[in-house]
C-alpha cells in the first residue's frame, strides 16, 4: 500500500526571491499544508505527485534543492489531525465565498465578482478539497438558491420583454455614445425588430417608447446610472460582456471615471466626428450600432 502523504522540501538561493514567490503561489493553488517544522504536505494522489515532481524540477532549474518524499506518517501529527487541518483551510476559503453569495442573495452586489466568477472560484477550491470539508455543502446550497432565484428572475424578465416587442423607440437627434449603445442593446437583447425615430420632445411621437430623453417617461438616467445601465437593470440582462461595456459607456457618457474605463471614449469621439460631418441621424445610429457590436464581439 502506497504511503498516504507526499512531502515537498526545498530551498532556493536568497537572491531567487521572484522564483520563491512563484513557487509559493503554486503551492497555495495546489492546496498544500505548510508544516511548521519544514515542508509542504499533500495527500498522495497521482495528480498531486505529478504537480510536486514538476515543481521540484523547476526549483532545481533555478539552482535550488528539492525533494518529494513519500511519507507514511508524522509522529506529532496523526492523520486525523492532518485531515482536520486540511479541512480547516478549505472551510476558510468556502466561508469567504459563502459571505459573497449571501450578499448576492440579498440583492447587494459585492465589491468583487459575479455569480459565474464565484462559481469558478468555488470550483478552484473544490479541486484542492481533498477530504470534503463541511463548509462545502453550505456553498453548494447557496448556489442552488441563487440558481432558483435567477430562474424566477429570468421568467420575470421574459414577461417584461414581451411587452416591448415590435415597438418604435424614440430618442434625441444626433445620438452619442449612450444613445447608440442603448439602441444596440434594445435591438440585440430586448426588441429584435425595434425601429427608431428621433425627436426633441417625446410627445412628437406619442406611440413610441422614449429612451435617453429629458423627462420621466421611458428609459433614461436613473440615479447614478446612464440610460444603457438603466436598460440593463430593468430588463435583467445578465451578460458579462454587456456588463463590461456598460462600465465604458457610463464613464464616456458621464465622465465621472466611476469605473476607470476608457474603451468607449474613443467611440464617442468617432460619433461626434461623424455628427460634425452632417451625417443623418439614421446613419449615425446605424454606424454606432455597428461600433458597439464590434466592441461586444471583441470581448
Amino acid at each position: 500500500m502506497a504511503p498516504p502523504w507526499l512531502l515537498l522540501v526545498f530551498s532556493l538561493p536568497a537572491k531567487r526571491a521572484t522564483e520563491r514567490v512563484a513557487v509559493w503561489r503554486k503551492l497555495r493553488r495546489y492546496g498544500v499544508l505548510a508544516l511548521k517544522s519544514s515542508g509542504y504536505l499533500l495527500p498522495n494522489t497521482s495528480a498531486n505527485e505529478e504537480r510536486l515532481e514538476w515543481l521540484a524540477a523547476d526549483i532545481r532549474k533555478h539552482r535550488g534543492e528539492a525533494s518529494v518524499l513519500h511519507v507514511t506518517g508524522i509522529d506529532n501529527l496523526p492523520s486525523p489531525q492532518l485531515i482536520r487541518m486540511f479541512n480547516d483551510a478549505r472551510n476558510g476559503e468556502y466561508n469567504a465565498i459563502a459571505a459573497q453569495l449571501k450578499k448576492l442573495g440579498k440583492g447587494r452586489s459585492p465589491s468583487l465578482g459575479t455569480p459565474p466568477q464565484w462559481r469558478r472560484r468555488f470550483q478552484e477550491v473544490a479541486e484542492r478539497d481533498f477530504f470534503q470539508a463541511p463548509a462545502r455543502a453550505r456553498v453548494e446550497q447557496l448556489f442552488a438558491q441563487l440558481d432558483q432565484r435567477a430562474h424566477v428572475s429570468s421568467s420575470d424578465n421574459s414577461r417584461k420583454k414581451k411587452d416591448y416587442q415590435g415597438q418604435t423607440w424614440v430618442t434625441r437627434p444626433r445620438p452619442g455614445i449612450d444613445r447608440v449603445s442603448s439602441a444596440w442593446l434594445i435591438r440585440r437583447f430586448i426588441d429584435a425588430s425595434a425601429t427608431f425615430q428621433f425627436a426633441d420632445d417625446p410627445a412628437a411621437v406619442p406611440a413610441a417608447i422614449p429612451f435617453d430623453m429629458f423627462g420621466a417617461a421611458g428609459f433614461g438616467h436613473r440615479g447614478d446610472d446612464c440610460t444603457f445601465e438603466t436598460l440593463v437593470k430593468h430588463f435583467g440582462i445578465d451578460d458579462e460582456r454587456v456588463r463590461s461595456i456598460a462600465h465604458g459607456i457610463h464613464d464616456a457618457d458621464l465622465a465621472d471615471e466611476k469605473f476607470g474605463s476608457s474603451e468607449a471614449v474613443g467611440l464617442d469621439r468617432v460619433l461626434s466626428g461623424w455628427a460634425n460631418q452632417g451625417i443623418s441621424n439614421d446613419e449615425l445610429l446605424r454606424r454606432g450600432i455597428e461600433l458597439i457590436e464590434g466592441l461586444y464581439q471583441s470581448k
